[in-house]
């Protein structure tokens, strides 16, 4: 199995410990990581920006990185979600469609291809609250919506349960968004920050010591949030704690 790690812009940036615990999980699983060095942005933020056109070059330059894989595995349900859906910028080639199909949220990698069983380095004594951000909950399906009738499951919830010591809590509203929604927390910052400000409360009302989520950027926003509450929550990427992450 031939995978390749894909690091986002803000992982890189901001997170980088979330892109190290990735290629530790998946190594510890006898996965076999290369982790292309000219690599740059997906083309999201453009696409989602309305500046589709200017995303050919860098989906161009992502293609030529990442041809050739089996599979492909980013921290993020936002990138997956833009590679698999909206990478469009460029001629769809047989290329491109097998790179799109082949591209996976780690989340996702972890439970429906390596079918992990087990996380015996894992060791997470609190109580944790999930946050699955709209791009893993309503575009990757990593989870059930609490709004469509249906078989109740959770992919993250699934791996967690494996990990020695860890609780979770669920808050009155789990399905709902936390505001962040990239540029939308910049041309919409009061309707963004009111958003963080209910979704960290609801968290509050658990009494979770920390909130967990497959995507560093959601988080971001919520610690802020939190932050300038003046709530007590911790907040730390799904990975983290899967690789062995005690506090």
């Amino acid at each position: 199995m031939r995978v390749a790690l894909f690091v986002p812009c803000f992982i890189d940036a901001f997170f980088p410990q979330v892109g190290v615990a990735t290629l530790e999980l998946l190594e510890r699983f006898g996965v076999s990581v290369d982790y292309p060095l000219d690599q740059t942005c997906c083309g999201q933020p453009m696409a989602n920006n309305g500046c589709q056109a200017d995303a050919a070059a860098t989906e161009a330059l992502f293609l030529k990185n990442f041809s050739g894989y089996d599979y492909v595995v980013a921290p993020s349900a936002s990138c997956t979600h833009h590679i698999r859906k909206h990478f469009d910028a460029i001629p769809q080639t047989e290329a491109v469609t097998q790179l799109r199909a082949r591209t996976f949220e780690i989340v996702e990698f972890l439970h429906d291809v390596l079918k992990v069983e087990a996380f015996p380095w894992a060791e997470f004594p609190h109580k944790v609250g999930l946050h699955n951000s709209c791009s893993a909950l309503r575009a990757l399906k990593t989870a059930s919506i609490s709004e469509i009738a249906g078989e109740s499951f959770s992919k993250p919830l699934a791996l967690l349960s494996k990990v020695k010591g860890l609780t979770t809590a669920l808050p009155a509203r789990p399905d709902e968004c936390c505001g962040f929604g990239g540029t939308f927390s910049v041309f919409e910052e009061p309707v963004s920050a009111r958003m963080g400000y209910d979704k960290v409360r609801d968290f509050a009302q658990t009494e979770v010591e920390y909130v967990v989520s497959a995507d560093s950027s959601c988080l971001m926003h919520q610690q802020g949030c939190a932050e300038r509450l003046g709530l007590g929550m911790k907040f730390i990427h799904i990975v983290e704690i899967l690789n062995g992450a005690r506090a």
